[in-house]
C-alpha cells in the first residue's frame, strides 16, 4: 500500500468536512430565524387608559366573592354545588362605568372611574326567592355594594327567571337517571341495552309554555362521541320548578311518535306489547359515522403563514396597537367578545361594538325539538369560549390569550388560549390597477388585515366570532357556525321538519340570528342617521332630443325618528346608511361611516307569539336608537326562562324619538337559515355559513387612508422592477428567506 494514501484519505476529508461546514454555515446566513419581536412602539398612557375596559382579574374575582360572603349577612355556598333552594353567587363580571364619566376620563383628563364589578346572586333560601344584581367597589379592594336590580329592570328579578346553573344540570341527570329510568327497567334494558352509562341528555329552553313554568325536555342520546346526532327516539319531561329536588317529577314521556304520561306508563305499554319499538343500533364510542376522526392519512402539509419580520401589531394588556387603529377588547361571561374605543389615525370611529345575543329556532315533529329556542347568552357566549388550537382555530403563530370568569362556582376559572390576535394576508389586493392604455403602470395594495377571533361551543354549536380590521378603514363583525347539528328521532312527518341525515336522524330546521351593539361616534359623539340610493330617471338626451336615457341618480334622506330607522328583517333597506358627523370632509360632504350587512336570515317567529316580544331585537335587521345607559345590552340573561314576562324587550327601545344630531347606537342583527343536509355529518362546516356587517368610512377622509400604508406596491414600465429599491415584492427572496419562530405544539383545553 502506498504509504502516502492515509495522509491523502486524510487531507481529503478534511477538504469534504470544510466544504460541508462552510455550507451549513452559509445556509444558516442565509435563513436565519425569523424576528420575533413586534415592531411597535406604544404609548404607555393609551395602555393605561384601556384598563378601564379590562375584564376582572382573577384576584379581582376573588376579592370579590370575599366581600360578598362576609358583608351580606347570608350564608353563601358554592354556585357549583347550590341546591335551588339555596343562595349562592351566579357570576361576577366588570361593571363598565357609564359612557360619560369614561369620555371624561379618556378625553378630557377626568379622574379615572372607579373599577367596579357586577355579582349576579341567586337567593334560593329565602321566603322571596328571587335574583339580585350587585354592583360592587372600588376594586381591588371592596369597600361598598349596591342593589342595582331594581334601577336596571324595574324590580326584583323573581326566582323562576335565573339561568340554570350546572349544578341543576347534574342534579337532573341524577333525578333522571335514578328516579325517573327506575320505572321502567325493562324498556331501557331491551330497548336501549341501558345500563347507567350509555346515554346522554340534551335539554331544552325555554321551560314551559307561561310565566313561572320549568319544565325541561331532555332528549335522550346514546353516549358517544358526537352524540348530537345518535337520538335513540325517547324524550323525559321534568317539571322542576320546586325548589325542593325531592318534589321534582316526570310530566310527560315521549316514545317514537306517541306520549305518556310517565315512565311507568311507557314500562307498562311495552310490558303488555302496546309499543312500536324502534331498536337503534348500538355504535361504538368514538360515534362513527359522528366520529370527527379524519378518513384520510396526514399528507402534504397545507400552507402555514409566518411573520419574516416580527409581528407588525402589539398586545398590551387589553390594548391593541396595528397600523392606524388601536382599540381595547373584553370578554362578557354572557355575551361574549366586545371592543371599546376604537380608534383610527387616532380618531375614536366607535366607543363599543359588541356581541349581544345568539339565538337559534328549531322545527321539528318531537316534542323537544319543536319547543327549542336557544338563547345562548343565558348560558354564557364568553364563558364558553374555548381553547384554540394552534395552526386550525387561528393562525399557527397568532398571539394567544387566556380568559379568565367567575360563573356557576365561587371560583374564577381560566380557559387557556381562548383568544387569538393574528394579522393575516387575505391572498388578495385590497385594490390594484394595471395600466396598458395611455400610461403603462401597476399599482396595488396586499389585502392584509388584523383579526381579533374567538371561538365559543355552547352544547352543540361552535361559534367564531371575529373582529377584522382593514388598511383602508373599515371594520368587519363577522360570524361563522360549524358544529354539530341538533336533532331528532326520525319518525311519522318527519322530513317536513328537515332531512334524514341518517339511518334514524332527522337534522332539523333552524333559524339562527345574532344580534350586534355598534355604538358609532363619526367625528364626535352626536351624529345623525342618512341613507342614500338610487333610482332611475328618464331625460331627453340633450345632444338628440328625440332619444331618451334612463340614468341613475342618488337619492337622499335623513332618518329622524327611531321609527323611521328600525328596519324590518325581511324589509328593503336603504343600501346605503350611514352614520353622518357633524363635520365634512374636503369635498363638502358630511363624514360618515357606513352599516353593510351581510345576511341570510329565516323568517323571525310571528309576533303573535306569546315569547316574541323577549327576541324582537330579531324583527329588525337595522335599528337606530338614541343611546341610553339604561339600554345597554339588546337583551337579559333572564329572558331565556321567563320569554313570557322579558325582563328586557328590545321593542320598547323603539319609541319615536328624535336621532338627528344624538348619540346614536346601531343594534344589528345577522343571520342564516340552516336546513340540515347529509354534508353536515359528520358535522357543519363554516363555508356558506358566515354572516356579519361591515363598518365603511363614507366621505369620512379626503381619499383612501390605505395609500398610506406601507405595503403598497408601484412601477411603471420604465422602471427597475426586479429592484427593492422600486418593488418591496421583488426583495422577497431576501427579505423572507428566515425560518419561522414555531413554538411547541401545546394545548390546555382538556
Amino acid at each position: 500500500m502506498n504509504p502516502k494514501l492515509p495522509y491523502i484519505l486524510l487531507t481529503g476529508a478534511a477538504v469534504i468536512i470544510f466544504i460541508l461546514s462552510c455550507m451549513l454555515l452559509s445556509r444558516g446566513r442565509q435563513s436565519p430565524s425569523c424576528d420575533s419581536r413586534p415592531h411597535i412602539v406604544e404609548k404607555m398612557g393609551s395602555t393605561s387608559q384601556s384598563l378601564i375596559f379590562a375584564d376582572l382579574t382573577p384576584e379581582e374575582m376573588v376579592q370579590v366573592v370575599r366581600y360578598l360572603q362576609g358583608h351580606l349577612g347570608v350564608q353563601l355556598v358554592d354556585a357549583s354545588l347550590a341546591k335551588p333552594s339555596e343562595s349562592c353567587i351566579a357570576s361576577v363580571d366588570v361593571q363598565i362605568p357609564p359612557k360619560a364619566e369614561v369620555l371624561r376620563f379618556l378625553d378630557e383628563g377626568g379622574a379615572r372611574p372607579a373599577r367596579e364589578a357586577l355579582a349576579v346572586l341567586y337567593f334560593g333560601n329565602q321566603l322571596d326567592p328571587n335574583v339580585t344584581e350587585y354592583v360592587v367597589g372600588p376594586l381591588p379592594t371592596p369597600t361598598y355594594h349596591r342593589d342595582v336590580t331594581v334601577q336596571k329592570y324595574g324590580g326584583k328579578v323573581p326566582y323562576h327567571r335565573r339561568p340554570m346553573l350546572g349544578s341543576e344540570y347534574e342534579q337532573l341527570e341524577v333525578f333522571l337517571k335514578t328516579m325517573a329510568f327506575a320505572a321502567a327497567p325493562t324498556f331501557l334494558k331491551e330497548v336501549f341495552e341501558y345500563d347507567g352509562t350509555n346515554v346522554a341528555f340534551q335539554t331544552t329552553a325555554p321551560h314551559g309554555f307561561h310565566s313561572g313554568d320549568r319544565k325541561s325536555w331532555f332528549i335522550v342520546f346514546q353516549n358517544v362521541s358526537g352524540f348530537f346526532v345518535h337520538p335513540v327516539g325517547l324524550e323525559v319531561l321534568v317539571d322542576h320548578s320546586s325548589l325542593d329536588i325531592s318534589q321534582w317529577v316526570v310530566s310527560r314521556v315521549f316514545y317514537n311518535g306517541q306520549y305518556y304520561r310517565d315512565m311507568a306508563q311507557l314500562e307498562s305499554a311495552y310490558v303488555q306489547g302496546r309499543i312500536r319499538v324502534e331498536k337503534v343500533r348500538k355504535v361504538p364510542q368514538d360515534g362513527e359515522f359522528s366520529s370527527m376522526k379524519p378518513r384520510a392519512p396526514p399528507a402534504a402539509l397545507f400552507p402555514l403563514q409566518y411573520e419574516p419580520q416580527g409581528p407588525r401589531y402589539s398586545v398590551r394588556n387589553n390594548h391593541v396597537l396595528f397600523q392606524a387603529w388601536s382599540f381595547a377588547f373584553g370578554m362578557s361571561g354572557s355575551r361574549g367578545l366586545r371592543l371599546f374605543d376604537i380608534r383610527h389615525k387616532g380618531e375614536r370611529v366607535a366607543y363599543e361594538i359588541s356581541v349581544q345575543e345568539a339565538l337559534s329556532v328549531y322545527g321539528s315533529n318531537c316534542p323537544g325539538g319543536m319547543s327549542t329556542r336557544y338563547m345562548d347568552g343565558s348560558f354564557g357566549i364568553g364563558r364558553y369560549t374555548s381553547p384554540l388550537v394552534r395552526g386550525v382555530d387561528c393562525p399557527y403563530s397568532a398571539t394567544y390569550l387566556d380568559v379568565h370568569y367567575l360563573a356557576h362556582s365561587q371560583l374564577p376559572r381560566v380557559s387557556k388560549n381562548a383568544l387569538c390576535i393574528f394579522e393575516q394576508n387575505l391572498g388578495s389586493p385590497l385594490r390594484r390597477h394595471y395600466s396598458n392604455l395611455q400610461s403603462l403602470y401597476y399599482g396595488g395594495l396586499v389585502n392584509s388585515a388584523l383579526v381579533v377571533r374567538s371561538i365559543a361551543t355552547v352544547g352543540n354549536y361552535d361559534y367564531v366570532w371575529d373582529f377584522i380590521f382593514y388598511q383602508s378603514g373599515a371594520i368587519e363583525g363577522k360570524v361563522q357556525a360549524t358544529g354539530y347539528p341538533s336533532s331528532s328521532f326520525l319518525h311519522g312527518d318527519g322530513l317536513r321538519y328537515g332531512n334524514r341525515v341518517w339511518e334514524h336522524t332527522l337534522g332539523m330546521i333552524r333559524t339562527h340570528s345574532v344580534n350586534y351593539k355598534v355604538d358609532l361616534d363619526v367625528g364626535g359623539v352626536k351624529n345623525s342617521l342618512v341613507a342614500h340610493d338610487m333610482a332611475f330617471e328618464m331625460t331627453r338626451a340633450p345632444w338628440s332630443m328625440e332619444q331618451q336615457i334612463e340614468r341613475p341618480r342618488l337619492t337622499k334622506k335623513v332618518l329622524d325618528t327611531e321609527d323611521q330607522a328600525a328596519f324590518r328583517l325581511q324589509s328593503k333597506m336603504p343600501r346605503y346608511i350611514y352614520f353622518a358627523a357633524n363635520s365634512k370632509n374636503k369635498w363638502g360632504h358630511q363624514r360618515g361611516y357606513r352599516i353593510q350587512i351581510t345576511s341570510f336570515a329565516g323568517d323571525h317567529v310571528p309576533e303573535a307569539s306569546s315569547m316574541e316580544k323577549a327576541i324582537s331585537w330579531a324583527r329588525y335587521q337595522l335599528a337606530v336608537t338614541r343611546r341610553k345607559e339604561k339600554e345597554p345590552t339588546s337583551t337579559s340573561i333572564y329572558n331565556q326562562n321567563d320569554p313570557w314576562t322579558p325582563t328586557v324587550a328590545f321593542a320598547d327601545f323603539i319609541n319615536n324619538e328624535t336621532i338627528t344630531n344624538e348619540d346614536l347606537v346601531a343594534w344589528i342583527t345577522t343571520g342564516f337559515l340552516h336546513i340540515p343536509h347529509s354534508e353536515d355529518i359528520p358535522n357543519t362546516v363554516t363555508v356558506g355559513n358566515s354572516v356579519g356587517f361591515l363598518l365603511r368610512p363614507y366621505n369620512y377622509y379626503d381619499l383612501d387612508p390605505s395609500i398610506y400604508s406601507h405595503d403598497g406596491v408601484f412601477f411603471t414600465s420604465e422602471q427597475d422592477f426586479t429592484s427593492c429599491e422600486i418593488n418591496p415584492v421583488a426583495c422577497l427572496p431576501k427579505t423572507a428567506s428566515c425560518l419561522p419562530n414555531f413554538p411547541p405544539f401545546t394545548y390546555d383545553g382538556f
